[in-house]
């Protein structure tokens, strides 16, 4: 098969009609009509996830997290981006991003965590203009858990070391939403749908000021997304059956955290 296959297998589920105005999903680096028969998935793409790809003999890496966020000035060393690039094509490796495309999609990187956090009937928190996109979701626990027995719940479904969160008062959690990434723009949203918690990858430090009584529930950007390589296997393995696909091993969260 080929580099357009696995795209379309992909835009099926998420098209780039999807994406927010910002964004560069869609095919970074390479060829529509190489062939592909070994994908690797991965969150972010580094220098050493595509070292990872040339060891495993992929033909193509598929990223959540766009390499080429912004145009390149030159195609040289300087940064790592350039370096993945140089790196990818003297391989022969495709590389391809499902960002924003993928978070606003049905069944895409919001559901895959309300799925895991036990949502039952998520909805959009902000639907988009085409009535079936849209950012963020709603939706109910099963039963009411206490604030501090939720956010434990969250920390180990999520490998959160330090979760940063607002204030505990042994407050029933019933209603959540929730927003992969960076988050904190759907905040007033979720107030105004009647959250009492809002989980997403990072918020503000105003944020905390301004939370009308909801609990915040603020993950780290990897560690809400991380299961997002999950979900493009599933994609791309129900798909095209023939394909191989290969999760990544290399653990890409920049930040780290200091034990004291």
């Amino acid at each position: 098969m080929t580099v357009k296959d696995i795209v379309s297998a992909i835009e099926r589920v998420a098209p780039l009609r999807f994406q927010d105005d910002f964004d560069n999903s869609g095919l970074q680096v390479g060829f529509p009509d190489a062939d592909v028969r070994k994908v690797l998935v991965c969150l972010d793409v580094t220098e050493a996830v595509v070292a990872e790809a040339v060891r495993m003999q992929c033909q193509m890496i598929v990223s959540h997290h766009p390499l080429l966020f912004h145009p390149l000035r030159q195609v040289s060393d300087a940064t790592y981006q350039q370096r993945c690039v140089v790196k990818a094509l003297a391989a022969g490796i495709a590389v391809y991003s499902a960002h924003t495309s993928l978070d606003n999609a049905p069944g895409g990187v919001n559901f895959e965590i309300a799925d895991r956090i036990g949502l039952v009937d998520p909805v959009w928190l902000k639907p988009g203009e085409d009535g079936v996109s849209g950012s963020g979701l709603i939706g109910v626990l099963p039963e009411p858990e206490k604030d501090s027995d939720f956010l434990a719940r969250l920390g180990d479904c999520f490998l959160v070391e330090n979760m940063r969160h607002s204030e505990c008062t042994c407050r029933p959690i019933r209603k959540v939403a929730v927003c992969g990434g960076a988050g904190a723009f759907l905040m007033r949203d979720a107030i105004r749908a009647g959250a009492d918690c809002f989980v997403t990858g990072e918020f503000h430090y105003h944020d905390y000021f301004e939370n009308d009584g909801m609990l915040l529930a603020e993950l780290g950007h990897y560690q809400s997304e991380q299961y997002t390589v999950d979900l493009l296997g599933r994609i791309l393995e129900r798909a095209l059956p023939g394909l191989q696909v290969v999760l990544t091993s290399i653990d890409t969260n920049p930040i780290q955290y200091d034990a004291r």
